[in-house]
């Protein structure tokens, strides 16, 4: 498997603001990852994450965030140099994790996800944040597969709607975006300005996801949103900064 990005493919990046890239895992690891991600959600208990603007409609959808705390198996997968070699295609030697989280879509009412930028819940000075969707089973359009509008990253940030911060319906309905179906082992990378969204899965079987967040270490968050236990962590390259060197309990005492 490739670690990096060809330059057709990174040319497709800029241009529509992702790349699909079918079999970045096996099918058995792919399958070994979906069984740590149920095992999690089996002994997490219920956890629904779906949207205020959709709830209400017997949808519900399982995540936990900071996995590799739950399961050593994704703390090696983070510093894959095949997730990380195709990361720094796009972000460039240093990649720093901002956050991670599973997801999974129940049969018959997996909550969907409006369309949305990332940018409102952490947004950085330079843009370099990136999603990763890994796939640890497949995800046909039954299934909610990710949607997005191809070049809106282009746009920069947008106005936001409801407490959610998801994008106007009517300017980006869900049923308009471009379905992207993929396979157990696909990944797909996007920039945190990409509208994207997910439909409800009304299939027979859940869709299991693993979401990873990662930036440039140099570029500057806007507010201090969003933190996770595992912000900062780098998973290529070097942190660049000249900060002193202090203890992680003097800043908290700070």
């Amino acid at each position: 498997m490739p670690t990096s990005l060809t330059p057709e493919q990174l040319a497709g990046y800029h241009e529509q603001g992702y790349v699909h890239i079918p079999g970045l895992l096996s099918p058995g690891e792919a399958a070994a990852f979906r069984a740590e991600v149920h095992a999690i959600a089996d002994r997490q208990g219920s956890n629904d994450a779906t949207w205020d603007s959709m709830k209400g409609a017997g949808t519900s959808i399982t995540h936990c965030h900071d996995v590799q705390f739950r399961s050593a198996a994704f703390t090696r997968l983070l510093v894959d140099q095949r997730l990380t070699g195709i990361a720094q295609s796009i972000i460039g030697p240093n990649v720093q994790l901002h956050h991670t989280k599973m997801f999974i879509k129940p049969p018959e009412k997996g909550s969907p996800f409006p369309m949305h930028q990332d940018y409102p819940y952490f947004p950085h000075r330079d843009h370099s944040m990136i999603a990763v969707i890994l796939h640890f089973d497949d995800a046909p359009d039954e299934k909610g597969c990710l949607r997005v509008y191809p070049g809106s990253h282009k746009l920069g940030p947008l106005p936001s709607v409801g407490n959610d911060h998801h994008l106007p319906e009517d300017r980006f309905p869900l049923d308009g975006a471009t379905p992207i179906r993929a396979k157990a082992g696909d990944a797909i990378f996007f920039s945190y300005l990409l509208a994207h969204g997910s439909g409800l899965n009304v299939s027979e079987e859940p869709r299991t996801t693993l979401l990873v967040q990662l930036r440039d270490p140099a570029d500057m968050p806007l507010n201090e949103g969003h933190g996770s236990r595992g912000q900062g962590m780098m998973l290529a390259g070097v942190d660049p900064s000249t900060e002193a060197f202090r203890f992680a309990w003097e800043d908290k005492a700070a």
